[in-house]
């Protein structure tokens, strides 16, 4: 169990590991359920960061607009130079996002008690307590989600040129990491 971090405090993070394991990532949005009194739509967030691999910016600057429920798609609007995406919304993201959509008038899909969008800086906090309060061994910050969901793909085995249109890298160095610590990549290679 990592120590509590005072306020303003940044998670140190190592060269060890840079992601999180589905099975943190999942202990991570629960945590996010049972904290605070936002606990349900953080936890709709982290586990949109999650699945569908979201940058901070991305999942703080999602709109309603961005969102066909009926249809069941989310268009990604990637930064950094990214390549935008449409991805499928499972059923229970489109449940969840429907109950938000019915408490908000705001434009954006994560708002403020005042109806403004998350903050980053706001997003980062919530996973940081959500990682203490799950009892990782790693600072958790957002962009392990992201790293989570790159690595989840390339353990499944997907084609790194998938992996790097659903993360949106233009350039296929960024998406490769994902593959290079999959154990299926050695997999099939025996020395006889």
């Amino acid at each position: 169990m990592q120590r509590p971090l005072s306020d303003g405090e940044k998670p140190k993070v190592g060269k060890e590991r840079r992601y999180l394991r589905p099975d943190e990532a999942n202990h991570l949005i629960t945590a996010a359920a049972k904290r605070g009194r936002h606990g349900f739509r953080d936890k709709v967030l982290l586990r949109l960061v999650y699945r569908h691999g979201l940058r901070a910016a991305e999942a703080c600057g999602l709109r309603w607009s961005q969102i066909d429920l009926d249809n069941r798609t989310i268009h990604v609007a990637r930064v950094k130079g990214s390549k935008d995406s449409l991805h499928t919304l499972d059923r229970d993201e489109v449940r969840d996002l429907r109950a938000l959509r019915k408490d908000s008038d705001s434009q954006y899909v994560f708002v403020t008690e005042r109806g403004g969008p998350l903050s980053t800086d706001t997003l980062g906090y919530i996973v940081r307590e959500a990682g203490q309060q799950a009892g990782l061994d790693v600072a958790a910050h957002p962009h392990m989600l992201r790293h989570a969901a790159g690595y989840f793909l390339a353990n499944e085995g997907l084609d790194t040129r998938l992996i790097q249109e659903f993360l949106g890298h233009r350039d296929i160095r960024h998406t490769v990491r994902y593959t290079e610590l999959s154990p299926r990549r050695l997999a099939a290679v025996r020395v006889r």
